[in-house]
């Protein structure tokens, strides 16, 4: 039996902003907390899944504005863009698993 346990759901989302205080931990913590919690709690799997798509899908983007900064910046607003979004949209679904919703993080591949 699951136990629901909407805080830990709410940490994990939260945790991926440990990339913008200690520059990693952002793809690792709530990867060893999906793994781990995934069994136990309710939902952890479908967050957990949401989660690390999405940190893989920045991770992507990333590396495709390396080599656009050449042309004519546009690399630049990639960086702006993909921060923004991985701060925001961590926020934004921290408080959707607080209210029991389902995760939604836009242009995140489906990986796992």
């Amino acid at each position: 039996m699951q136990a629901e346990n909407k805080q830990l759901l709410v940490i994990t989302h939260l945790s991926q902003l440990l990339d913008l205080v200690t520059g990693f931990g952002g793809f690792i913590v709530p990867l060893i907390l999906w793994l781990t919690q995934k069994d136990k709690i309710m939902d952890m799997d479908e967050h957990g899944k949401a989660i690390i798509n999405f940190q893989i899908s920045l991770f992507i983007y990333v590396l495709i504005s390396i080599p656009l900064i050449l042309l004519f910046g546009l690399g630049l607003l990639g960086f702006i863009v993909v921060g923004i979004i991985g701060f925001v949209f961590p926020i934004v679904n921290a408080v959707r698993a607080n209210n029991g919703e389902a995760p939604s993080y836009p242009l995140s591949f489906k990986f796992v």
